[in-house]
């Protein structure tokens, strides 16, 4: 693919939130502008570092809103969709469709497990058809850490069969090449994204569109590269691994105050923590020591 019909990196943006536990919408609509400022080609509201399942449909649009108004365009975002009733995850799609978002990262039901193939299927279906004609761009979210309900190569034909040109990619945040190897052969139509970036630079060489990643929210100038290119950079494994022994949503949030020098990114919606002194301690030393030999 060339750069231009590449998908391309996405941020899962971290949400802020102030002492009150609202959303810091200042802090938001900074921090969006900047990791496009800095080679993000689209933000993800309401993603899992986004704490997404845990965002109510008011804040939904009053965060949409805020990061418009910061001057990043509808256009370049994208909504995660995560709920386990179907209206209300039908209702957190018309809001981003309806604001001119690009499109939907849509999980499965979370909270029902054993799901067969074909029940799931008719969650999806009837998800979609109930955003009527402005379903758009749609992302199915294969992450089964989170959901316990993983996504199937054919389940993924027949929803792009059922609806075509609706689904337009998958993101693939299962951390298993041999399930990212089968996606790419079944589904060369479809931008295939990787969430885990140690495996990024290889799926791209095979055939990956990008990524929808929380490390563009610390060092998305590491990862552009990776995206349009296919290099390989230990570096960027290296910092990954040292996220992961870490809640890595409280590890993201941390590493972004981090680097903007501002503790305000750092609280976590309950029942999340954040890291704690020494965990971040930890963390920013080991990020600092990879970052300057990088810089060197």
């Amino acid at each position: 693919m060339s750069e231009k019909t590449k998908f391309g990196l996405s941020c899962a943006l971290v949400t802020p939130f102030a002492e009150t536990g609202a959303v810091d919408l200042p802090r938001l609509a900074f921090h969006a502008g900047r990791v496009i400022e800095r080679g993000c080609d689209t933000v993800t509201l309401y993603g899992t570092t986004g704490e997404g399942a845990a965002i109510g449909l008011l804040e939904r649009e009053r965060m949409a809103g805020a990061v418009v108004a910061g001057g990043v365009e509808a256009g370049r975002l994208y909504a995660g969709v995560a709920s386990a009733v179907l209206d209300d995850a039908i209702t957190q799609g018309r809001i981003a469709l309806d604001l001119g978002m690009r499109g939907l990262l849509v999980a499965p039901p979370f909270y029902f497990k054993s799901i067969d193939e074909e029940a799931l299927y008719r969650w999806f279906a009837t998800f979609i058809e109930g955003l009527g004609a402005a379903a758009r761009g749609i992302v199915l979210y294969h992450i089964p850490s989170m959901t316990s309900v993983g996504l199937s190569v054919e389940l993924v034909g027949r929803l792009k069969a059922a609806f075509p040109g609706v689904i337009t990619a998958v993101k693939d945040s299962a951390s298993n090449w041999e399930g990212t190897q089968a996606f790419l052969a079944a589904h060369p139509d479809l931008h295939i994204l990787v969430g885990d970036e140690r495996l990024l630079s290889r799926a791209v060489r095979a055939g990956a569109g990008g990524s929808i990643c929380g490390f563009a929210n610390f060092a998305p100038e590491m990862l552009r590269p990776v995206i349009y290119g296919g290099a390989d950079n230990p570096d960027v494994n290296r910092i990954v691994d040292a996220v992961v022994k870490h809640p890595v949503m409280a590890a993201t949030k941390a590493l972004v105050g981090h680097v903007y020098q501002d503790s305000g990114y750092g609280p976590m919606r309950p029942p999340l923590r954040a890291l704690t002194a020494a965990e971040r301690a930890e963390l920013f030393a080991t990020f600092d020591g990879i970052m300057a030999k990088a810089a060197a």
